[in-house]
Parts: structure tokens; sequence; C-alpha cells
């Protein structure tokens, strides 16, 4: 959470730098004021719907900081200040857990039924206000306009699916042992819950958690990134007019040590969960150990992509640019290392080149955009490290490799050829729009490339045999494996990874699981 407050600061410093430098050329001037304006009438539209919220979420009234500091929330393709939220800390998350713990009562004690209906007009407002979330999405976080839109369909979708959910949590009765007995399981909601959740996804990384929340019967305390606050306080206005009760939802942003340590120590929060870096969610587990919290993590990957020289290459062209560059590299379950089998690695290479040629890179709210800016400036010089690490090693750039002429934190999307095991591109998650093509030669080398890390969340095959397919998707040790596919996410799945890429899943009927805790019923004396 540290780190999260160091970025923002190298943030803001690499913006003034770029800034200060393109104030020098007429062009960089133009292109900075037609952004501008695009921009200007995107928050207009956004504040006309009533969804520009800058104060936290506290038993359903909006409150300032206590000591009134702000933050600076800032758009990473023009590094404009969009607003200035309130910077919480440890009293305001306190309070916040307290209003959470005195309604869990209440509602945890309405019908399933009546919950569902509620997180249903939740989903409906959210698909009604689509395009405004979407504009804010894009603001704040830079992705593309059009992904912005899926984004925020996918973040619905969770809402309305545990909303069917919730009427669907189910017991059990056990065979007794004795005659006059009657042994009965029951799912109870585990409590307050404290969801902390990353700047890529502002909004699905959000409902995802608290759509099953809601749905079990938990309050939530959600902390989101300081780097994307507004979609979250957006989403939550829209659940008070839902009708999800006062203190059901409450958003505090601002100082993620404080607000983090609050909610570990707190013995009324029952339940951790996090979706983000490794580092941070390693640190949120073992300070949970205090109070014994429940625990689910989802944590950083370093997705392979395989390619098999009996894949349709048209297809896994198609496939490994979905998983690589969507959202500028900046997913957790982006391909960061694509291994081709040696038969067809200059053919795919060449296509593959070709295709990243064609991704077009610029301010998210403009139509043509594919590839919008990395979210700060130590983003930027993330990738910097790991591309001057790998052409030290011996690798070579076969396309891209440098900033974007745009300037700000864009960075041009890059193919690097012959990456090794020894390169951080190889060991690491990039998080840019950095695509490192690896050679190998037999099945079982990929498959022993592919398991070299300690991550384990999502991998990738392509090719047309089908026993290739059952063999290497068993073989591969990560939680999710998309085959002939690059987009493997839905509501309906179980989302999550194995070894150090988490605990726990997300998403789908094993996703209410998470936010229930088992009771065992033994009655006796009944004949």
């Amino acid at each position: 959470m540290a780190m999260a407050m160091a970025m923002r600061r190298a943030a803001a410093l690499g913006a003034r730098h770029i800034l200060a430098a393109s104030s020098t050329s007429s062009s960089g001037v133009l292109l900075r004021r037609h952004m501008s304006v695009d921009a200007g009438a995107a928050m207009e539209k956004v504040r006309a719907a009533g969804l520009l919220r800058t104060q936290g979420l506290i038993g359903g009234k909006w409150v300032d900081a206590y000591d009134g500091k702000t933050i600076e929330v800032q758009n990473p393709a023009t590094g404009e200040t969009l607003a200035n939220v309130s910077c919480m800390g440890s009293k305001e998350t306190s309070d916040a857990i307290a209003s959470a713990h005195s309604t869990f009562y209440s509602w945890s004690k309405l019908t399933a039924n009546e919950r569902s209906k509620a997180l249903r007009k939740w989903h409906d407002l959210i698909i009604s206000h689509k395009e405004e979330l979407a504009l804010l999405m894009t603001l704040e976080q830079g992705k593309p306009m059009k992904e912005a839109l899926v984004e925020v369909t996918y973040g619905a979708s969770f809402i309305e699916y545990f909303a069917e959910e919730a009427k669907r949590i189910y017991g059990d009765i056990i065979p007794p042992t004795l005659s006059d007995r009657r042994l009965l399981v029951l799912k109870q909601p585990v409590g307050v819950v404290g969801a902390v959740t990353p700047w890529n996804f502002p909004l699905a990384m959000i409902t995802r958690k608290v759509g099953p929340a809601l749905a079990c019967g938990c309050t939530v305390v959600v902390k989101p990134s300081e780097f994307t606050p507004l979609t979250a306080l957006a989403a939550a206005d829209l659940a008070l007019q839902a009708g999800i009760p006062a203190g059901a939802i409450n958003v505090v942003m601002g100082n993620a040590p404080e607000i983090g340590d609050a909610l570990l120590q707190s013995t009324q929060v029952r339940k951790i969960t996090f979706t983000g870096s490794t580092a941070v969610g390693k640190k949120l587990m073992a300070g949970s150990a205090n109070t014994v919290k429940k625990v689910s993590l989802e944590l950083g990957g370093n997705a392979p992509c395989i390619v098999f020289d009996d894949a349709d290459i048209d297809v896994a062209i198609k496939g490994s640019l979905a998983a690589k560059f969507r959202n500028s590299g900046q997913t957790c379950v982006c391909a960061n290392r694509i291994l081709v089998q040696e038969g067809i690695y200059e053919k795919f290479a060449s296509a593959f080149i070709k295709a990243v040629q064609s991704l077009k890179v610029g301010n998210g709210l403009e139509e043509s955009t594919s590839q919008g800016p990395l979210i700060n400036e130590a983003a930027v010089q993330k990738v910097e490290k790991f591309i001057n690490d790998a052409t030290s090693k011996g690798a070579n750039i076969m396309l891209g490799g440098k900033r974007h002429s745009l300037g700000m934190s864009f960075y041009e999307p890059t193919v690097v050829g012959n990456v090794s095991n020894d390169m951080l591109l190889f060991r690491e998650e990039v998080f840019g729009p950095v695509a490192p093509l690896v050679p190998f030669k037999t099945e079982e080398d990929a498959i022993r490339m592919a398991n070299d890390t300690n991550a384990g969340l999502a991998a990738y095959i392509f090719t047309k045999s089908i026993p290739r397919s059952w063999r290497v998707s068993e073989a591969l040790e990560y939680g999710l494996v998309g085959v002939n596919e690059g987009i493997v996410s839905t509501e309906v799945a179980p989302f999550g990874g194995v070894k150090q890429s988490g605990l726990g899943r997300e998403g789908s009927k094993y996703g209410m699981d998470e936010y229930l805790e088992l009771k065992y019923i033994c009655m006796g004396n009944l004949n």
C-alpha cells in the first residue's frame, strides 16, 4: 500500500516533467488542448448524471476526510486533475467498519429474495448509466472507451449473477448416527468484509467482490485505489439509489497503509478480499493472522501463452493479441510470455508484429484508440527497466521498445524477440504493452518453461489437437487455462490462481463460498 502512494508521487512528478517538456512543442500543446476539450465534455456528462462523487461513503452519508485532506485524481492521458477526493485514514475506516457491523444484523436478516431484488435494481442502474460510468473510467484509468464499456457490462454481470445466486444458498441434512438425533448444516454470512481493489479494473474488481458479499448477507467496507476512486464512488452511489441500505456498502480511500491497518486490526472485520500485487497480498495475509480473518487473494500473474506448431495461426494471433494488449497490458491475466514452437516461430512472429502494428495508441476518449496510456510514470519506468534488462542479455526489439511520441505515460506496443528465462520479462510481470516471444522445441519444454514461475493465475494454449489440449491444460500449474481463446473471464466461472497467485475463487457459484461460514447443528432427544 505504501508502494501505491510512492507510485502516485512518482506519477505526479513524471507528469509535470513531461508536460513541461511538451510545452516547447506547438503540436504537443495542440494535442493536450484537444484532449482537454474531450475530457471536459466527458466530465460534464458524468456530473450531469449526478455520478461525480468526491467524498467517502460512511453509513449512507457522503463525508469529507475528518482532517479535510484531499488527494488529486489525475487523467493519465493528459496529466490534468479530474477531481480532489477525500484523503481518509484510520479514523474514517473505523467508523465505516462500525457502520457496516451495525447494518450487518439487519441486512443479513432479510430474506434472500429481498437481497436479490435490491442487487437486481443495482445492476439495472449500472446498465442504465453505462456510458457515464465508462467515461469516468476512461478519464481516471486511461483505458479506451470501448474497453471501458465492456468492463461496465462485465462488472454489472456479477451483480446480476449473484442477485440470482442469493436465492440458492443451500445447507444440508446429514444422516444421523443415532436415531434420536438430526444433523443439519447451515451456510451463514461471514460478517463484515474489507474489500481492497486495484486501479486496472475500477468497477469489475469491486462488483466481483461486493456482489457475492451482499448476496450472502455480508456488509462491506471498500477501499478502492487512490488512482481510480471516482468509478467506485459512482457505483456506490447507484447502490444507494437501488435501495441497498445505508451502511451495507461503505467506501473509504486515501491513506492506504492506515486504511489497511484499520481493516486488519478490527475484530469486527471477519474477511479480507484483495486483488493486487503479490507483495501487498502477502502483507494482508500476514496482517490477518492476528484476528484469524478469512482471506481471499487474487494476486499477480506471469501468464504463459503457448503456441504449438499445429495451431491455427490466425486464431493464435487473435487470441494472443487479446490476451496481451487488453488494457495496454495492465491486467493480471495478460499473456506475459508468448512461447512459440520453433517450427512456426518466424511465421508467427511476422504475423504477430503486423497485427500489433495495427494497434492505435491514443486518448481513450477517441473512438479509434485501442491502446491507452499506462496508469502513471512509475509504470512506464518499470517497463523501461524490463526492456533494458532484456536487451542487455541478448533479446532483440522487433517492434516498439520506447515511449510513444504522445508523451505522458503512453508507451509503444512492443514485441521483443528471443527472450530467455534469465530476463525480467520472463521471470516477472511487466504490466505493460510488451509481448516477449520465447521459442521452444517440444511440448515437454513448453510445459516446463510455463510452470517455471511462482505465479499460477492464467495460462493460454493454442493447438488443433484435442489430446494435446487435454494433456497440456492438466499439466499447467494455473487456476485458469484458455484453449484457443485469449479472453477467459466470465461471471459464471471461478476466477483465481494457485501457488503465489492467490487463495480462493471469485465469480460463479464457488465465489459465494468465500463469504459464507458453515454451521453444524446437532439436534438431540427427538424420539
